[in-house]
């Protein structure tokens, strides 16, 4: 399948932010939410509130979770402290993890330790009494690829959580740019937890965004859940709140057909899917500047 056209790209970018949400060629549903407080609050509420439905009908729930964005942690661990919500029935999956070169875990305390961060901030501050026990935590490593690929095929994912970055990858499925090895879109709709080298454009991203443009520091290597496990569940639901390395790949998911080339294209597939985004990340500057002559 070609990739996105500049025309379209073009086109698409200069839509204002205030026009998105009813604009007559959405592909999939969108939501703008004010900032990274008022995303947050949404995030942890619409997981608690889910848990909470089933716990009152004595049913488990399992969940697909990020790492990222990190803005709803504090308001998840709150509800679930204030309202006692008992989180022994909720398995967690999460969703990937980055490696270094050889495909190892990374130090524990590195800043793009996955694990690390999720137990300071996802469990750290939620009572005892309500715990997840430990063994319905998945973590994704190469060492443990298989046993979660099992765990995630033995019954419905309720939930899927997450982010996308600035290619549209959701977990770290990123468009596939191998000059001898592409992938179709079928492939890409079918993937499942595997190990990758990152994209450049990856790694330079994450380079800015953590290290002030250190990429000597970004991991080389990911492990992921594929797409088919993100969107094999009942809902899936995206948010950003990082701003202007997301907006153009957001531009793309709402008005583009699927293309590996932003593979968040694939949400359109899924009957239950919302992307979420603050007005900065809605923003883009092409839809500001509109005396440019950018064909």
């Amino acid at each position: 399948m070609a990739n996105v056209s500049r025309t379209d790209l073009y086109r698409w970018c200069k839509v204002r932010a205030g026009d998105l949400p009813s604009h007559p060629d959405l592909r999939t549903r969108f939501h703008i939410v004010h900032d990274s407080v008022e995303m947050g609050q949404l995030m942890a509420e619409e997981l608690v509130s889910l848990i909470e439905a089933n716990n009152k009908q004595g049913l488990p729930t399992r969940a697909i979770i990020p790492c990222g964005p990190s803005c709803w942690y504090a308001p998840y661990t709150k509800l679930v402290n204030a309202r006692s919500v008992p989180l022994r029935n909720l398995s967690v999956f999460h969703m990937d993890e980055c490696l270094d070169w050889q495909g190892r875990p990374l130090p524990t305390n590195h800043p793009y330790n996955f694990r690390t961060f999720m137990e300071k901030h996802f469990y750290g501050e939620i009572k005892a009494t309500l715990q997840v026990p430990e063994a319905q935590r998945f973590w994704l490593l190469p060492s443990t690829a298989e046993r979660v690929r099992e765990a995630i095929d033995s019954a419905p994912i309720d939930i899927t959580v997450g982010g996308w970055g600035q290619d549209g990858h959701i977990a770290y499925n990123q468009a596939r740019r191998h000059p001898y090895s592409s992938i179709t879109l079928e492939d890409l709709a079918n993937s499942t937890i595997r190990i990758q080298e990152n994209n450049l454009d990856t790694i330079l991203a994450l380079a800015h965004r953590t290290f002030g443009s250190a990429y000597q520091f970004v991991p080389p290597m990911s492990i992921t859940l594929g797409v088919r496990e993100c969107l094999s569940a009942k809902k899936v639901r995206v948010y950003s709140d990082t701003g202007a390395w997301k907006q153009t790949a957001l531009r793309v998911a709402l008005f583009s057909e699927p293309t590996p080339e932003y593979p968040m294209t694939l949400l359109q597939r899924h009957p239950d899917a919302i992307i979420t985004a603050t007005e900065e990340t809605a923003r883009h500057p092409i839809s500001e500047n509109l005396d440019w002559e950018l064909l």
